[in-house]
């Protein structure tokens, strides 16, 4: 029996599906962003309000935005298309496959995680986004130019991503850097106290 015929239909539903969502971010990628230019990527971009307003500040810069849900997607491209940032894409995908379809000649330039769900739970901590694989991910795909930013208001999510970040071999935590953009939103305004790091990769 063949490992194929072991697959149940649901599973091969899935994988039928992802294929499909991995061929759709390849021809995104093939069509947008040719890989003369390092990427400055916004994982859980949400409605975009902070990697629109950056992208506007840095023309010179392309940038994309991902987030897993559809009307977050849709807010965030008004945003853009209302400004006519051509410097500016936003996908929905899961950072786990976009790292899939991701080209291996596509470089990242800045990495932004803001305010993602702290997941307070023990038994939630695989959730958090950052890992020690997403932070593999963004290694494989990095230079010595490329940063990645942090942003949180929970101080526990800070602690530990700041843990998380210290122990990886290809990110050193830099103590004295200053955050690269500000742009003030009634979201970040409602939080209140936040927690910022920003981490340079090292080969």
């Amino acid at each position: 029996m063949t490992e194929t015929a072991n697959i149940s239909p649901g599973h091969q539903r899935f994988l039928d599906l992802q294929a499909a969502r991995l061929a759709y971010l390849r021809e995104v990628f093939a069509e947008h962003f040719s890989g003369d230019r390092a990427v400055t990527l916004e994982v859980g971009c949400g409605h975009g309000h902070y990697l629109t307003a950056y992208a506007q500040a840095n023309p010179e810069e392309l940038c994309l935005g991902v987030d897993i849900s559809t009307k977050r997607i849709a807010k965030a491209c008004q945003k853009r298309d209302k400004r006519n940032l051509t410097n500016l894409h936003f996908l929905k995908a899961e950072v786990r496959e976009l790292f899939m379809a991701w080209p291996t000649n596509l470089e990242l330039g800045r990495i932004f995680i803001l305010f993602p769900d702290p997941w307070p739970k023990k038994r939630h901590i695989k959730n958090r986004i950052i890992q020690q694989k997403l932070l593999g991910q963004f290694a494989s795909h990095a230079s010595v130019e490329t940063k990645l930013h942090f942003r949180t208001d929970h101080k526990a999510n800070f602690a530990w991503g700041t843990e998380v970040i210290a122990e990886h071999p290809s990110w050193m935590i830099q103590e004295d850097a200053n955050w690269p953009f500000e742009s003030p939103s009634f979201f970040q305004d409602l939080l209140g106290s936040r927690f910022s790091l920003t981490a340079a990769y090292q080969a």
